[in-house]
């Protein structure tokens, strides 16, 4: 098996988590994570190309195979998941522009794939997350483990058939 290179991205325009992850069959390590974080007196325009012009850094600094996105979800707060929206399209635009496959999942598709569990609360995921990555400590933000999360996923789901990822 090939070394590959995943970033998950857990979008938003106040915070972009990120968390990229070097698989090599069945191993994975932790290449980096953090937050994208925009100035809330900011125009969304200018957050949304600070996230484009910081993923932009993020994709040339590592030879990323692939992008792994939360599939958008819709909850009683419609102005928090326009927000996503706009930011998912900013990631999507900057993969596809980059030549990077993106694979989405839902919230359930992958504490089902890190877990086993589609419905673990968030304290499990990240100690899970931890143990994976061989963590001394738990990832956070919450932003920052939620994308190391994805890109986990990312990185189990394309070391098997394209139908696991569907």
């Amino acid at each position: 098996m090939s070394l590959r290179v995943v970033v998950g991205v857990d979008p938003g325009v106040a915070r972009t988590g990120y968390g990229v992850v070097e698989a090599d069959g069945q191993r994975c390590s932790m290449l980096e994570c953090g937050c994208i974080e925009t100035p809330s007196d900011m125009e969304t325009g200018e957050r949304l190309e600070i996230i484009w012009e910081s993923l932009g850094e993020l994709f040339r600094k590592h030879t990323i195979h692939v992008v792994a996105l939360e599939r958008l979800f819709f909850t009683k707060n419609v102005t928090s998941a326009i927000s996503v929206a706009q930011a998912r399209g900013v990631i999507l635009l900057r993969a596809a522009r980059s030549k990077i496959p993106v694979k989405e999942f839902g919230p359930r598709q992958v504490k089902q794939v890190i877990t086993g569990y589609g419905a673990a609360d968030k304290l499990q995921m990240q100690r899970t997350v931890a143990m994976l990555l061989g963590l001394k400590r738990l990832p956070e933000p919450d932003d920052s483990a939620d994308a190391l999360a994805l890109a986990l996923a990312g990185a189990i789901c394309s070391s098997h058939s394209p139908e696991v990822i569907r």
